[in-house]
């Protein structure tokens, strides 16, 4: 059994989250380390994926080179609600399709003449828009929310969850659908689903650095680590950790820190029981709360500052006065002056790559 301190165990999610001083040298690069980006619509201050790139890459940083790895170079897939390597994606397969549940798989076979429909159409005409599919379903998606009726838009995602159809691109926020063997790799693997989820499990405490071996997730991609690495324990932590036996080594040396702001998305904050038990932080998403029982704000960024998660920015870009208001910034303790005059510099930054002037709302 490894013991880590606070501070070792600190350092070991920051340096496997590629946010201590070092830079990164590619989307492609970070993208393979961290995992996953987690696709989010919500732009209050910049999409989740630019802010996830852009905190580890910096300022030379485009949403063109994203789109660049994605739909040119192919290193990159958007699969569900992830953007990820594409060497993943036959890892992704094995697990997602085993896991699909009993409705869906249900509804796509009461549905064999419309998902032939579908394949056809993208066979024959290539790359669409859930838009540009007609609708030919036999049994439409009942649903009580959003995906009511939209038929086309829930089969393309099963094909998908399926690994007939991949996601090709985007038009603007659309997603273009295109038969998968068009494209991911001509010699993609799907292993079998226990060789695949053990994958998947190393390669995500590997960009966690240390995770319990189960966490609380709310869908879509697993927060734990699994069997993976080994056994820990963090002082003053009750219960038992997983740990990446490689960054072990490092645990020690002083982390060469910086500052930088996150998306609510990131993955060093969006296990929150894990974010208040390593650094003693407390943090919700609120955007989905009334406006008078917000603490921090709509989209509040957490704040890193060399090994500590420091506070809230609560920023909105106003890009039709081009203007990024800063509305508060959250201090979660009494701030030492160096502590305010990096998220200072950080927010001139943020200014500078989003093309704006700084003002305070």
């Amino acid at each position: 059994m490894t013991h880590l301190d606070p501070g070792q165990a600190r350092r070991i999610a920051l340096r496997a989250q590629l946010l201590d001083a070092r830079r990164s040298r590619s989307v492609a690069e970070v993208v393979e380390e961290l995992t996953l980006l987690q696709v989010d619509p919500t732009a209050a201050v910049a999409p989740s994926v630019d802010l996830v790139l852009w905190s580890r890459l910096g300022d030379e940083y485009e949403h063109s080179d994203l789109t660049f790895a994605l739909e040119t170079e192919r290193s990159l897939v958007e699969h569900s609600s992830f953007v990820r390597p594409v060497d993943d994606i036959g890892l992704v397969l094995a697990t997602t399709t085993a896991d699909l549940h009993p409705r869906v798989l249900a509804w796509v076979a009461a549905n064999d003449r419309f998902r032939a429909d579908v394949l056809a159409q993208l066979a024959a005409e290539g790359p669409r828009t859930a838009a540009e599919i007609p609708d030919t379903c036999q049994e439409p998606w009942a649903s009580s929310g959003w995906n009511n009726d939209k038929n086309v838009n829930r089969m393309l995602e099963m094909l998908t969850l399926l690994g007939d159809v991949a996601i090709s691109g985007r038009r603007g926020r659309l997603r273009v659908y295109d038969l998968a063997e068009r494209v991911y790799p001509a010699d993609l693997v799907v292993p079998s689903y226990d060789d695949a989820r053990a994958a998947l499990d190393r390669r995500r405490l590997a960009s966690l650095g240390i995770a319990r071996a189960t966490a609380k997730g709310n869908g879509g991609e697993e927060l734990g680590a699994g069997g993976a690495g080994e056994p820990a324990t963090v002082e003053g932590v009750d219960g038992e950790w997983r740990v990446d036996p490689d960054a072990l080594a490092a645990a020690d040396e002083p982390l060469e820190g910086r500052c930088a702001f996150l998306s609510p998305f990131d993955r060093l904050v969006y296990d929150r029981d894990r974010a208040r038990e390593l650094f003693g932080f407390d943090y919700v998403l609120e955007m989905y709360k009334p406006a008078a029982q917000r603490r921090w704000g709509y989209f509040a960024l957490p704040i890193v500052y060399d090994d500590r998660l420091v506070g809230k920015l609560d920023a909105k870009a106003d890009r039709k006065a081009g203007l990024l208001r800063v509305h508060a910034v959250h201090e979660d303790f009494p701030w030492e002056p160096a502590i305010g005059d990096a998220v200072e510099a950080e927010l001139d930054a943020l200014a500078g790559w989003l093309g704006m002037a700084l003002t305070r709302a």
